[in-house]
């Protein structure tokens, strides 16, 4: 019984695909830098939540702002595809950030994640 639930986890979790599209890997500071994320279970849009998170070089975690409304991009409800946009703050430029996402679908977790390095 607990090797059929194992087998059932692990194919659960190996049909959650995520993915992360970026415009640039060198944004601007003060200019919309567009992101997408595509989210898919078994080949259709998964619904699920979104956390995006910056994190820096010293490795401390900063939530990520909605582009356009109030709040942060944290355990936010979507399907199949969520597109915003980060306004990189001057004080970022010249350091590499990372620049991630965390999916949850169905209790599978998934992480996709670019590296950035903001431009004057």
């Amino acid at each position: 019984m607990k090797i059929a639930a194992i087998a059932a986890a692990a194919f659960v979790a190996a049909s959650l695909h995520v993915s992360l599209s970026v415009t640039t890997t060198k944004p601007k500071a003060g200019v919309h830098w567009p992101y997408t994320v595509h989210a898919t279970k078994n080949g259709s849009p998964a619904k699920g939540t979104i956390t995006a998170q910056i994190v820096d070089p010293l490795g401390g975690v900063h939530p990520v702002g909605f582009g356009a409304k109030k709040g942060n991009v944290t355990k936010i409800p979507f399907k199949g595809t969520f597109k915003d946009f980060v306004i990189w703050p001057k004080t970022s430029v010249g350091y590499p950030l990372k620049f991630r996402v965390i999916v949850v679908s169905g209790g599978v977790k998934k992480i996709a994640s670019v590296t950035v390095t903001v431009q004057k």
